[in-house]
């Protein structure tokens, strides 16, 4: 199981958007932009379903998928590679409509995609791109 070190927790608090892959069951791709993610502790992330359509699809066939953090002028990009469930009902998914809808309360913020991370890699081009960043050990 993979965990978050504090670098990349405060990557994904200062990043902007983050781009999302899945791939269907046979190999589609697909890339959408997430604006919502919450760090729920090291080895847990919530996306926000808004406006997933074949991103959902492709986690219901597939549950594997893989963030992108990515701050340029901070010469960041990190990957998160982690396994999914959807909830649309439940605790999670009312602690996390309450938390989006207190910043935008106009967001649908109609399921949460929990991801259990797998794996971190860091993508900056230069010596440590493709090390993998599992802890702050």
């Amino acid at each position: 199981m993979g965990k978050l070190n504090s670098a990349v927790k405060t990557a994904i608090e200062q990043a902007d958007l983050y781009p999302l892959a899945t791939a269907s069951k046979s190999g589609l791709p697909n890339v959408v932009p997430v604006k919502f993610i919450l760090i729920e502790n090291d080895d847990e992330l919530w996306l926000v379903d808004n406006f997933m359509d074949k991103t959902l699809s492709n986690l219901k066939q597939n549950p594997q998928a893989a963030l992108n953090i990515l701050i340029p002028d901070q010469n960041i990009s990190y990957q998160i590679k982690g396994k999914t469930k959807i909830e649309t009902t439940g605790d999670k998914y009312q602690k996390m409509r309450d938390i989006v809808l207190k910043i935008k309360p106009d967001a649908p913020a109609k399921g949460l995609v929990i991801m259990q991370v797998t794996e971190v890699f860091d993508c900056w081009p230069g010596a440590t791109i493709g090390n993998r960043l599992d802890s702050d050990a």
